[in-house]
């Protein structure tokens, strides 16, 4: 049977936006995403990871630490009884510095081939779905994929919603002060 997902963005969303992560030590999960978390499983929605991991194509760190950044995360929400379903990322640039990782590809938001990959992974009903992210691209990404977006104020949130959002055509379907507040507005908690 088909499970709606929620499609969480990791920096800015799940974690301090730190800009590049670039050493295990720089990532520190945010208030409540555990709980969060572990309030999706208890509902059954899939969790799923969607990230552009950029700094891959730049040359700043080896797709290895990519990796071991997500496997920590993994832990650390384990610990807290939190499970994340899937983990999906973009190491992608079409002007990195790192000729294997250095070109157009549909997989870098708001393109929505994270989403796709996630679909061929998982039996997922898309249109119970939902994607939570802190930019504008997380919101581009979901109407593209025609999945309600929201956008929340913690990581590059408060920018997107005071400077880039005036300007764009598309809006997202909520915005909530954190990847909590929306959990907790997904699955129809006070």
């Amino acid at each position: 049977m088909r499970k709606p997902a929620v499609f969480i963005d990791r920096d800015g969303t799940i974690n301090e936006q730190m800009g590049y992560i670039n050493h295990i030590s720089r990532f520190s999960l945010l208030p409540r995403s555990a709980e969060a978390i572990r309030l999706l499983n208890s509902k059954g929605y899939l969790t799923i990871v969607v990230s552009n991991q950029s700094g891959v194509a730049r040359g700043y760190f080896p797709i290895e630490l990519v990796n071991q950044v997500n496997e920590h995360m993994r832990n650390l929400l384990k610990a807290e009884n939190a499970n994340i379903d899937g983990i999906f990322f973009c190491p992608h640039h079409p002007h990195g510095s790192v000729p294997e990782y250095s070109f157009s590809c549909d997989c870098r938001k708001p393109k929505t081939g994270l989403i796709e990959k996630a679909c061929k992974s998982f039996d997922i009903d898309l249109k119970r779905s939902f994607v939570i992210g802190d930019t504008y691209t997380d919101i581009e990404m979901s109407y593209r994929a025609n999945v309600n977006g929201i956008l929340v104020k913690t990581g590059y949130g408060l920018g997107e919603i005071e400077h880039v959002l005036p300007n764009k055509y598309i809006k997202p379907t909520h915005i909530f002060r954190d990847f909590y507040k929306a959990v907790q507005w997904i699955t129809g908690l006070p």
